[in-house]
């Protein structure tokens, strides 16, 4: 049977269940689609309604700030306006103070045109339309020559014209000065900028200048006025010297004659006299070299002991009126010659020592000189005092006693005359030397004048040997002073002897003198003088050998000779002095010199017959041959023939003056290969210069009218010869033939 092909219900039913089925797949499908489209479109209005948010924000954020720019804006516009206006006012009061000032003031620009200028620098132009913003400085300085506003002397114009553009194109533009038609003088003073700008000051200087030309005339004035000074001064010196020597000099030879007691007054009266007249001169003298600052130092050797002694010795017959003792200490261990200005030293020692004997009336005047030496031993700081018993110096004076023409005045010394320039003039020349000068004083006590001075050694340094043999055993010293038996007693240990002290010589003759083997005994003692004791001792059958220290060796020499004395040394001592006695004393069988010595032969050429007698006489006493000429001619004629050891050449002589004579001396002796003879000028003239053209001309050293008898032989002393014995007195020749 056949099969019916409509499909069964069940069949049908199986069909709508799986198409109800696959419909619920699909719905399903469908139904998460549009969820996961539902949660997307979720997402994006979120985050579409996120960045609305975000520029709703930024929205706002560039409202604000366009708000704040658009006030900031109107601030910036309010402060440019308000800057504005106060570089208005700035520039306005700069230019009116640019037109206030008297200076010229302008501006170029780097192409040298004229930017800006005020009224004071228009003002040099003198109101040429020419000169505006604009112009060129060629233009600018063609119209200054063109109108005549600037005067340029003796110079071109084109000269000129280039010269200044070439000042002004310089790297460096130095100041200028320039001169107008109006005698106005004005400096150009011009700077230029990194940016090429240029600008340019313009200073009358006319006042300025003409100040100048007053202290410029002034100063001219001054020195003509100084000139005329100082020619007054050397002619002065000149002529008051050259009298002055014969003077000086003859008054010395005439106490040295037989005289009376009231001619030796009236003598004595003329020598004090021009002695005080000569310490005037040369104190203003040498106080306008000071004050002109002309003072120039000469350091060459020199023995400082001997020249304290010299001084000494000088004074001495002042210090003798007044009954005063000079005493040295000098220490044993100190050399003696240094390098330093002799003529200078010893003015520093004369005035402090000549015021130390004016104004002590009673007691003594110590010079005592200590040093030390660096390790070198060629360097030495020297410390010299000069200590007296006198009047003193009030405690509110010290700060006045080294002033000019200052003296410490009160009733117990306006007795003193003086200038009042000494001491001024003394530490003056202690701190050229840059040494150190002081002063303590009690009142009623007396004063110690000190001065301190760094001096070279006279290399090699000598040595200092004052050893003694043993055989003098102990020494008895006899002075009435303290401080010279200190003095003493402290030398003679230093030589290695034992000393013993009495102040009397009552006190020495109460022991016995002849254990001693030497007896110092100061020869003008009160109770008992030297003389006197010399006869006890004698009496007594003592032998003891006595040395007398005496102030006034006359007397005592003749004394000496018949009381037996071994030796009179003149006070104050040199140290080599007493250690030579005490060498004799212990070798007294030294076999004296025997074969006869050459005389030192001397020239002097000066043409003054009273001079040339005054120079004789001075000498008349040593062993010398001396030989006079009347002219530097004859003196170059004498100098040839005689060969001379040593020459005393004056300076002012007629026909040849003693420069050029001295000139022609040091030719020959080149020429003919003869020694340098020393030449020692002898001059009256003493101010500034005069000592650089004597030593300029060949002169070695010179000396000042008028003459001294100490200087002199110093000066002949240095330059014996080798041999040569001048001390030794001999029985008086005639006088050389002036």
């Amino acid at each position: 049977m056949k099969k019916d092909p409509s499909p069964s219900l069940q069949d049908m039913l199986a069909a709508e269940r799986r198409a109800r089925l696959a419909a619920e797949k699909l719905l399903e499908s469908k139904h998460a689609e549009l969820t996961r489209a539902n949660r997307r479109l979720g997402l994006h209005a979120r985050q579409l309604t996120d960045e609305i948010l975000q520029q709703r924000r930024q929205v706002r954020e560039v409202r604000c700030e366009a708000e704040a720019l658009k006030g900031q804006a109107s601030k910036a516009r309010q402060d440019l306006e308000r800057a504005h206006r106060q570089a208005s006012v700035a520039e306005r009061r700069l230019w009116d103070a640019l037109e206030t000032i008297q200076d010229g003031f302008a501006v170029f620009n780097r192409r040298d045109q004229l930017l800006i200028a005020n009224r004071s620098y228009l003002a040099l132009f003198d109101g040429l339309a020419g000169i505006r913003p604009g112009v060129t400085y060629t233009e600018l300085l063609q119209l200054l020559l063109e109108e005549g506003v600037v005067d340029i002397g003796a110079e071109t114009p084109g000269d000129w014209l280039d010269a200044m553009l070439l000042r002004w194109r310089g790297e460096t533009i130095e100041p200028l000065v320039l001169r107008l038609w109006n005698d106005t003088y004005v400096k150009m003073m011009d700077r230029r900028g990194q940016d090429g700008d240029l600008v340019s000051l313009v200073l009358d200087i006319t006042d300025t200048i003409r100040y100048e030309r007053e202290i410029e005339d002034a100063r001219q004035r001054a020195e003509a006025a100084a000139r005329a000074k100082a020619a007054f001064l050397a002619n002065m010196s000149h002529e008051i010297r050259t009298p002055m020597n014969g003077v000086v000099g003859m008054s010395d030879l005439l106490i040295e004659s037989d005289l009376d007691e009231e001619q030796r007054l009236y003598a004595e009266t003329i020598r004090n006299s021009a002695e005080a007249l000569l310490v005037i001169i040369n104190d203003v003298l040498d106080y306008s070299k000071i004050e002109a600052e002309k003072l120039v130092l000469h350091p060459e050797p020199f023995d400082l002991e001997r020249a304290i002694h010299e001084i000494l010795v000088l004074l001495q017959p002042t210090a003798t009126a007044k009954g005063l003792d000079l005493l040295v200490d000098y220490d044993m261990f100190l050399p003696t010659r240094f390098v330093a200005d002799p003529g200078r030293i010893r003015q520093i020692l004369t005035n402090l020592i000549g015021n130390a004997v004016k104004f002590t009336a009673a007691g003594h005047v110590l010079v005592r000189v200590t040093g030390y030496g660096e390790e070198d031993g060629t360097r030495f700081s020297l410390h010299v005092t000069v200590e007296d018993t006198g009047i003193g110096i009030a405690p509110d004076k010290l700060e006045l006693i080294f002033g000019e023409f200052s003296q410490v005045e009160d009733e117990r010394n306006r007795s003193f005359e003086g200038t009042g320039l000494g001491l001024a003039i003394t530490q003056q020349l202690v701190s050229m030397m840059e040494g150190e000068i002081w002063v303590d004083s009690v009142p009623g006590d007396g004063s110690c004048f000190g001065f301190q001075l760094a001096v070279d050694a006279v290399d090699p340094l000598p040595a200092q040997d004052f050893s003694l043999p043993p055989e003098l055993g102990t020494v008895l010293v006899v002075d009435d002073l303290p401080i010279n038996r200190m003095i003493l007693e402290k030398q003679l240990a230093a030589m290695g002897l034992r000393v013993v002290t009495h102040r009397s010589a009552q006190a020495a003759l109460a022991e016995d003198p002849g254990r001693f083997g030497l007896i110092l005994m100061d020869g003008e003692m009160p109770e008992m003088d030297g003389p006197t004791f010399l006869g006890r001792m004698r009496d007594r059958g003592c032998g003891t050998p006595v040395i007398l220290m005496t102030a006034n060796p006359g007397p005592a020499l003749a004394a000496a000779e018949t009381g037996g004395a071994f030796a009179v040394l003149q006070k104050p001592m040199l140290r080599r002095d007493l250690h030579l006695r005490l060498r004799e004393l212990c070798a007294p069988d030294a076999p004296p010199p025997t074969a006869a010595r050459p005389r030192m032969r001397i020239l002097a050429a000066e043409d003054n017959k009273t001079n040339q007698l005054v120079f004789a006489k001075l000498l008349k006493a040593f062993d010398l041959d001396l030989t006079f000429a009347d002219d530097g001619l004859e003196a170059v004629e004498k100098f040839q023939a005689l060969q001379p050891h040593l020459i005393f050449m004056d300076i002012s002589m007629p026909q040849m003056d003693g420069k050029e004579a001295t000139r022609r001396i040091r030719e020959i002796e080149r020429l003919e290969s003869r020694p340098r003879v020393p030449i020692c000028a002898l001059t009256a003239h003493a101010m500034d210069g005069d000592d650089q053209g004597i030593l300029e001309a060949g002169l070695d050293f010179y000396l000042t009218k008028p003459l001294r008898r100490g200087e002199i032989l110093e000066r002949i002393r240095a330059h014996v010869p080798e041999g040569v014995q001048i001390e030794q007195v001999v029985p008086q020749p005639a006088d050389p033939a002036p």
